[in-house]
């Protein structure tokens, strides 16, 4: 009876998500094509990318963002871009517990892949990044160090990045069309190439028998569907799991943007998409390996009173543990990526 209970759940999730991915095909201003494609039924297809009223998703911004990403002048000091902190195979996570910002400093929570960030509602671990963009100008500030002012004065001045600009959005770089075309650009990067994807679509060896059992385990016993529904595998809603329950000073999590008490060391439930290669694992990048990180939930994370009463003991066996850690490294995109030629 779970497992129909969690595969009805995680059908109906999913659905409502297709809906949400219908978009029609637009022009800007200048006269470029927005991008657009159907939903499709499949339980974990993601929806085609769709950009915003104020920043639709061309190809063209696309590809000018997907530049600026990579590119380190966008920093305070020359020496760090967006993909310092977020790496192709890493899952566009960095491997670190916590990383460094460009004036030395350490983040306090451990980097979250960029994977699928586009169909997020908030950013950040306690959502205080209400639009991506605003996510894509804050880490451009605080962790990369750069002035957007004088960055869009010194892109403005290279050729390839003017011409760009001019074309894409009908003015040269400032600092909000900076941040809109990096944002176009993460709005694409999605993870949708898996081997549990192709098993979907047909591929009887896509996957081995221990994941599709791991599957079972994963929307039924183990209760993972609750939060992470497909085809993202995150229901984008802030849990306590009682991670911060025995430290001495507490990451009191989306509490500092919600005030609310029961929000207290809650944080956003991580998209499971390429999980395998995003280690270390949960807010604070704690827990090592996967393995690990699903035997912490399963056993019903620490005792906390603030902890979400949807976490709870699932009795699962180590065996069944390392089925649904099978099922988990299955989710693994293996898209091909082609870095960009920066503008000079």
């Amino acid at each position: 009876m779970k497992q129909t209970f969690f595969t009805a759940f995680a059908i109906a999730s999913i659905s409502a998500v297709g809906v949400a991915a219908l978009t029609a095909c637009t022009q800007t201003d200048t006269g470029a094509t927005t991008i657009n494609a159907p939903a499709s039924p499949r339980l974990s297809q993601l929806p085609a990318p769709v950009g915003t009223a104020e920043n639709p998703i061309t190809t063209e911004k696309v590809a000018l963002g997907k530049q600026l990403f990579f590119d380190k002048r966008m920093s305070g000091t020359g020496e760090m871009s967006c993909e310092s902190c977020h790496y192709r195979h890493l899952g566009w996570a960095d491997g670190n517990k916590l990383s460094k910002k460009s004036d030395g400093s350490m983040n306090v929570r451990h980097t979250p892949t960029m994977y699928n960030v586009g169909y997020l509602k908030s950013w950040y671990w306690d959502g205080r990044a209400v639009t991506l963009e605003g996510n894509v100008g804050a880490a451009w500030k605080g962790q990369i160090g750069g002035d957007p002012v004088k960055v869009s004065a010194a892109l403005a001045a290279i050729p390839g990045y003017a011409t760009q600009f001019q074309s894409v959005f009908g003015a040269p770089p400032n600092p909000d069309n900076v941040a809109k075309a990096i944002a176009t650009y993460l709005r694409t990067k999605i993870s949708g190439d898996s081997p549990w994807d192709r098993h979907e679509k047909g591929d009887t060896k896509a996957v081995s028998a221990d994941a599709k059992e791991g599957f079972e385990l994963f929307i039924g016993k183990g209760r993972c569907v609750i939060c992470h529904t497909p085809g993202v595998y995150s229901n984008s809603e802030f849990y306590n799991i009682g991670l911060e329950a025995n430290k001495e000073k507490k990451d009191l999590g989306r509490f500092n943007v919600s005030k609310k008490v029961e929000d207290t060391s809650a944080f956003k439930v991580p998209t499971l998409r390429s999980v395998g290669i995003s280690n270390p694992y949960f807010h604070d990048g704690s827990v090592a390996s996967l393995e690990e990180a699903v035997k912490y939930m399963a056993n019903g994370g620490n005792d906390d009173p603030n902890k979400s009463p949807l976490l709870v003991k699932t009795g699962m066996t180590d065996g069944e543990i390392k089925k649904v850690v099978a099922f988990l490294q299955t989710l693994t995109s293996d898209e091909k990526f082609e870095r960009p030629v920066l503008p000079q």
